[in-house]
């Protein structure tokens, strides 16, 4: 289904034919003055030099060849040439039935789908989530709803960091509390246990131990990296651990992303890319991309053009240790094995835009990914608390994340209780909700890349531009149709979305519009935040609605019926925006 603007350009090319101008003019916008017009075409202005004519003269003409047309109620020129356009209500009445009937309210596929791959999450196994994951979760899982929306086959991996430094210090750390385990005999040739010798409270209280330790203690900090260097070697006690350590951590992680309704098609790891790290190194050697520099091995990934430093990408340490930069293009050549991807997103903080920019340089000159790929970082910027900086707790320390969600759903459900029309339990149930919204629209609302302040009162409100506020409008339209349902079948006459007969319920019919464009314009750009801002107005537009026509009280069956099923096409949108935000609405509030 053609977007409304282009439909409307359509017109207006037919017309600008018609009056003998170049079709390329007859661009339609947005109107930006919405008190004289709903739509406006400028492309007179830009006619003028071509056909050395005047601008107001041109739109004249164009505008003359629109009357008639059922499209349009009126075309009218203004200033030095603008063509102001309002749509025929007729025109705009069909398109809205035409969106009613489309599964997917009239948002056209990708003409050629692609296998998207989303790197998003970023957790590390052995810590806990803490607020400084929230953003790539929840972004990611955004961004992941909205390439499947537009008919792409997308599959998200959350990429676990599990290799590194953090598996010696916890190993270290742990023999030195438990040195009779079974894990650290190496004469030992049995099965080891099934069960893990700690849960998933030791084992997050034992890293930062660990870590606190390493920085004082030289020696345990060496000890740590032999352990490290052993566990990647294959010693099996310690290969052993490293699986308890995943299985448990993984457990309390999907716990975690559970209740952020946030999912992973894969829970690749670092590790995973390991075997195909020997082979690439080779390759990059004897294909003569990589060079010693200063010992270590490196890729030159500097342009001509560039005006800032680009560093040499870093393949291996002087001591032949790999880095993140080995681990992350050993990753790209496992999914282009594995998945074959067209194009791969990472959901990151802004701040590793560098780095990123390095690894994506040295894996295009490397010849690493097939030619054509498009690999895009999606970077964030910081979730900050009132003061302007990072998100603390109140004694300056780093939140869990799963204790921000019980925060919040706290507020929630002293929100609620304070009106004591529900009992504790139903409040309980509906506060996970309704928190689950509030934190998702508070960060999704604004821009991926800016920084933003966390607002627990704010972002609850049932008011303004929040996750409740979208709920709110939901649960009121769902409540009409029930209470429309309920009503004997004779008093419910099929009806499809008739003229609009009021300012308000026009509003309404021309932000339901928008909602194919508002949606290629999110997947374009990747941004989350579009839909928000399309979702909150379509509530203002619903609710002005609601508040001027008696939609349930009108007399006049058939014209209530055409209420509803503008209402039904309301909540489709609505629901359909939140679902690809990730998050619902309850059954009441």
């Amino acid at each position: 289904m053609k977007k409304l603007i282009d439909q409307m350009t359509a017109q207006l090319e037919a017309a600008f034919a018609a009056a003998g101008y170049d079709t390329r003019y007859a661009k339609v916008t947005l109107s930006n003055r919405p008190d004289l017009c709903e739509y406006q075409c400028n492309g007179a202005l830009s006619a003028a030099k071509e056909y050395h004519k005047a601008p107001a003269m041109i739109a004249k003409e164009v505008a003359e060849k629109c009357q008639g047309n059922p499209a349009f109620e009126s075309v009218e020129t203004a200033g030095p040439g603008f063509i102001n356009i309002k749509l025929g209500a007729s025109f705009l009445k069909d398109y809205l039935n035409e969106m009613a009937e489309n599964e997917k309210l009239g948002v056209e596929e990708c003409e050629k789908p692609e296998t998207v791959l989303i790197d998003f999450g970023g957790a590390n196994v052995a810590k806990p989530l803490h607020v400084g994951h929230l953003r790539s979760a929840i972004i990611g899982e955004s961004v992941k709803r909205i390439c499947r929306y537009k008919g792409n086959k997308v599959i998200g991996d959350v990429h676990l960091g599990d290799w590194g430094l953090q598996m010696g210090l916890i190993i270290t750390e742990l023999r030195v509390r438990q040195p009779d385990l079974v894990y650290f005999d190496e004469s030992y040739e049995g099965e080891y246990p099934a069960k893990a010798p700690f849960t998933i409270s030791e084992l997050e209280e034992i890293y930062p131990c660990a870590n606190a330790k390493s920085k004082e203690d030289e020696a345990f900090r060496e000890e740590a990296k032999n352990a490290t260097f052993e566990l990647q070697n294959g010693r099996r006690g310690y290969l052993a651990l490293w699986n308890h350590i995943l299985n448990v951590s993984v457990t309390d992680l999907k716990r975690n992303y559970d209740n952020l309704n946030v999912t992973f098609d894969l829970w690749k790891k670092e590790s995973d890319a390991q075997p195909y790290i020997p082979d690439m190194v080779k390759y990059l050697k004897d294909e003569g991309y990589a060079h010693i520099s200063q010992g270590a091995l490196v890729v030159d990934v500097a342009e001509p053009d560039d005006t800032k430093e680009i560093p040499p990408c870093m393949i291996l340490k002087s001591d032949g240790a790999t880095l993140y930069n080995t681990t992350d293009l050993a990753t790209l050549v496992e999914r282009r094995k594995l998945f074959d991807p067209d194009r791969i997103i990472y959901v990151v903080d802004k701040r590793q835009g560098l780095y990123f920019e390095q690894v994506f340089r040295c894996a295009r000159k490397t010849k690493l990914v097939k030619d054509g790929i498009r690999l895009d970082f999606l970077g964030f910027g910081t979730m900050n608390g009132k003061d302007g900086k990072p998100f603390k707790t109140r004694d300056g320390g780093v939140m869990r994340l799963e204790h921000l969600m019980r925060d919040i759903n706290e507020a929630v459900y002293v929100r609620m209780m304070e009106n004591k029309t529900v009992s504790e339990e139903e409040a309980r149930a509906t506060s996970r909700v309704i928190g689950l919204a509030a934190l998702k629209y508070g960060d999704l609302s604004n821009a991926a890349v800016k920084d933003y302040i966390f607002d627990v009162d704010r972002f609850t409100s049932f008011e303004g531009n929040t996750g409740p506020y979208i709920q709110y409008t939901i649960v009121r339209i769902q409540s009409i149709l029930k209470k429309y349902e309920a009503l004997p079948e004779s008093e419910r006459p099929a009806s499809a979305i008739r003229e609009a007969c009021s300012k308000s319920e026009r509003d309404l019919a021309l932000q339901l519009c928008k909602f194919n464009e508002m949606m290629d314009s999110a997947y374009e750009e990747l941004a989350p935040h579009k839909i928000c801002s399309y979702i909150y107005e379509l509530s203002d537009a619903f609710n002005s609605f609601y508040h001027e026509i008696r939609i349930l009280a009108e007399e006049d069956t058939v014209k209530r019926a055409g209420y509803i099923a503008l209402l039904r096409l309301t909540v489709r949108a609505l629901e359909t925006g939140i679902e690809l935000l990730g998050f619902a609405a309850p059954e009441r509030m």
